[in-house]
């Protein structure tokens, strides 16, 4: 019970309200025997009708129900509520490697995760430092995590596609930009919080091997050792292909390398195969890694609801013609 009030010593006010209700309906027995003495019962029930013996009662329950209500508040009930997190850091980190102008997503690949990216760029909390990787066959970091989204947006809008897939050395410049940002920043409480989110849709090609100290794997248990989380985002379907030199080549998205590096990092994994499916990915990392929740006093609906019936008592009392008791 402690643990969901700010003031728990304030239910002790709930006494007030019980205390008013045990004398009251003491009180209205002591004149119910009283009438049963000397009252006549005919007449009575000619000037109250039915119904209202009962509604007599109305103005003195709702006004103990809004004694009650009031100290609850007083209380400071606790709620979770969704707050901004300000100082975090998010790397986005995507993938213009020629498989991404593969049609299997319409119209392509590519533009479909550009306008994706625009939209969970332009949902993340204003002051959230935001920056950017592109990676083909290399990486590059044309925007370091800044506030200023906007121009995230547009670099992400001026990526274009290049040849082979160096997804290692895309997840290790984004961990240096981090580590870069965070100690001009740091403060007492030390790094702000941050994360990578990295959109991919095929194979690491440079190099062959995952667990080569330049691969994915290797990048990945980097960003572990630092407390580093990598959400990683499997974007386009298996029947993806592209045509080189009038030559047709697969280009199946790969879950499993991303599974991995999700996983070793502690990160989320998703797989998305339309734009509507990576909006929602994106909602939920916005939710994720924008925001979070926070205990806080809320006594706000306990009193509203307190002074709507103080209005009901007092409605009722005018209506009855009597005063609240």
């Amino acid at each position: 019970m402690t643990g969901a009030f700010a003031h728990p010593w304030w239910l002790l006010a709930l006494l007030v309200p019980i205390a008013a209700a045990a004398a009251y309906v003491a009180v209205d027995k002591r004149k119910r025997k009283r009438s049963i003495a000397f009252g006549n019962f005919t007449v009575v029930a000619d000037v109250t009708g039915p119904g209202r013996t009962r509604l007599r009662h109305l103005p003195v329950a709702a006004l103990v129900a809004a004694l009650a209500l009031l100290a609850i508040a007083l209380a400071g009930p606790m709620a979770e509520t969704k707050v901004a997190r300000n100082r975090a850091t998010i790397m986005l980190v995507v993938d213009v490697s020629l498989s991404m102008s593969a049609t299997d997503v319409q119209p392509d690949r590519l533009t479909t995760a550009k306008q994706a990216g625009r939209e969970f760029i332009e949902s993340l909390p204003n002051d959230l430092n935001v920056g950017l990787v592109t990676f083909a066959g290399r990486a590059q970091t044309p925007v370091m995590p800044t506030t200023d989204h906007a121009t995230v947006a547009r670099a992400l809008d001026g990526a274009t596609l290049d040849s082979a897939t160096a997804t290692g050395d895309a997840i290790a410049a984004a961990q240096s930009a981090i580590l870069q940002f965070g100690e001009q920043i740091q403060g007492p409480e030390g790094p702000p919080p941050a994360a990578i989110v990295l959109l991919s849709d095929g194979k690491q090609t440079i190099p062959t091997e995952l667990d080569d100290p330049r691969g994915a794997f290797t990048a990945a248990d980097e960003a572990a050792k630092i407390g580093l989380p990598i959400h990683a985002i499997s974007f386009g379907t298996l029947g993806g292909s592209i045509s080189v030199d009038g030559q047709v080549l697969p280009v199946p998205n790969d879950d499993e390398s991303l599974m991995e590096i999700a996983r070793r990092t502690e990160g989320e994994f998703h797989s998305a195969a339309s734009l509507d499916e990576l909006r929602d990915v994106y909602g939920e990392l916005t939710d994720e890694i924008g925001y979070e929740l926070r205990r806080s006093e809320n006594p706000r609906p306990w009193m509203v609801a307190a002074f709507a019936l103080l209005v009901t008592s007092a409605a009722a009392s005018v209506f009855q013609g009597r005063r609240v008791p």
